[in-house]
């Protein structure tokens, strides 16, 4: 199998690498078709997916069974200053995937977010549920979606939440750095959602791809939390008092960072795609989260 993973020094796409290189993921081993796999692997460096001629070139020197999307601007309150940008990296870019994937046969799997949701709703979004994003990165992402599912017919498009990796930036780094550095944490208790490990991600995109099920998934670790119950699970779990996160809300923060992008009030998310075909392995967050905390002092960069 021929398989071309973008944004590969992302969180998700270390964790690609990872799995397709030692077969396990912490779920389990990866199925039996990825032995031998020839991967290639690239980011912005080396492939900039905004730059169509560039993709087509790139394409043209290579050929994929299975293209992984990864790469994105995912800095959300970025994305409400750049949106032009943003748009360029989250839709354009999945769209001269879709093209060249569309020209060679390959499929190709789109990785989004639960942003595309305004937030309205209590309770868990199915991949039925109606889209209406609240900021320019829910926006730019939602055209990436429908980029890539107008342009190539073997297109996965996964929606996934709070994701955390071993590798990059990602919440509960930013929160053990700011118990250590400060002590005390004030974090938003009225955003729901679901904690999600790139690693146990990882693992499901790549059972997907096997498939011919293309369309809509959503894809997060099961269980729904708030950031602050998130935070002061990871924080306890590093041998602090959880009592040093202190709950505020969403209205209170933005008042501290004006500048800061709204986010959805409920944007959990149902894997119910997921369990209709290749069946939900994705763990509850908390344990999900325990595995992370054990293996982050040697795995994390």
């Amino acid at each position: 199998m021929r398989i071309f993973i973008t944004g590969c020094n992302g969180q998700l796409g270390c964790e690609l690498k990872r799995l397709l290189s030692c077969g396990m993921a912490e779920i389990g081993p990866i199925p039996s078709a990825y032995e031998g796999a020839k991967v290639l692997a690239a980011d912005v460096d080396d492939l900039d997916i905004t730059d169509a001629a560039a993709v087509d070139a790139f394409f043209a020197e290579h050929a994929f069974d299975v293209v992984i999307n990864g790469a994105a601007y995912t800095n959300v309150d970025g994305c409400e200053a750049n949106e032009e940008l943003a748009y360029a990296v989250n839709a354009e870019g999945p769209r001269n995937l879709a093209r060249a994937c569309a020209a060679q046969g390959a499929k190709l799997v789109h990785v989004s977010t639960d942003y595309v949701f305004p937030g309205t709703e209590a309770g868990e979004r199915t991949e039925e549920d109606q889209t209406d994003p609240v900021s320019a990165y829910g926006r730019t992402k939602l055209a990436g979606e429908r980029a890539v599912l107008e342009t190539w017919e073997k297109s996965f498009v996964v929606r996934t939440a709070w994701l955390y990796g071993y590798v990059g930036k990602n919440f509960v780094k930013t929160m053990l750095r700011l118990a250590d550095s400060l002590g005390a944490l004030t974090v938003v208790a009225d955003q729901l959602g679901n904690p999600t490990s790139a690693n146990d991600l990882a693992y499901e995109l790549l059972k997907i791809a096997l498939t011919d099920d293309y369309g809509i998934y959503h894809c997060t670790n099961n269980g729904i939390c708030s950031w602050a119950d998130f935070a002061r699970a990871i924080v306890e779990r590093a041998g602090y008092d959880p009592a040093i996160v202190t709950s505020c809300t969403s209205d209170e923060y933005a008042a501290a960072h004006p500048d800061a992008a709204r986010r959805p009030a409920f944007s959990a998310l149902a894997n119910a795609h997921l369990a209709r075909t290749v069946g939900d392995e994705m763990r509850p967050w908390e344990a999900a989260l325990d595995t992370y905390m054990a293996n982050l002092e040697h795995l994390g960069a």
